[in-house]
């Protein structure tokens, strides 16, 4: 099930493909940058020096409005959800860090050399063109490949994390 800050991404992916928007390499950077932080806490600063912390659960592209889930304000307060307009924020920290998908890769190249394709700008791995990898784990394939490569990424993320 795809979440609506994905649905919102492939909107705007659709628009410029659609409109053949000319968009520099920056800009398509900037874009995926703001799109990893999908599901991600952050903590915003607004114009008027207010800060919130949250997950972004929707971000309007065009207008760079957010949805927060769960945003705490600075006196401790929990807002279900909370919209911010884009022209109100100064700054979006990200509070956590970023899965290193690269990484992940050249472990799985040495346990399947020439297999491992890496799509790092759309978040997700190949193996042997039939086991999807995201930062989750397998989310497509099935059988002792995507067993084993299941195995790798336990491994991976058993010493990455502390």
């Amino acid at each position: 099930m795809l979440s609506i800050l994905k649905i919102n991404i492939l909107v705007v992916q659709f628009r410029i493909r659609k409109e053949k928007i000319k968009l520099s390499v920056a800009q398509r950077k900037y874009f995926n940058e703001v799109s990893l932080l999908a599901d991600k806490t952050v903590s915003i600063v607004t114009n008027d020096g207010k800060t919130f912390i949250g997950t972004i659960i929707g971000i309007n592209q065009d207008n760079m409005s957010l949805v927060l889930a769960d945003a705490r304000d600075e006196a401790g307060k929990t807002l279900h959800r909370l919209f911010l307009n884009g022209s109100t924020v100064s700054q979006i920290a990200s509070a956590e860090k970023p899965f290193d998908l690269k990484a992940l890769a050249t472990r799985l190249e040495k346990v399947f050399p020439t297999m491992v394709k890496l799509y790092d700008d759309k978040g997700f791995i190949w193996v042997m063109d039939k086991v999807k990898l995201t930062e989750k784990g397998v989310v497509e394939g099935s059988g002792p490949a995507a067993d084993r490569v299941q195995k790798v990424y336990d491994l991976f993320m058993s010493e990455v994390k502390p």
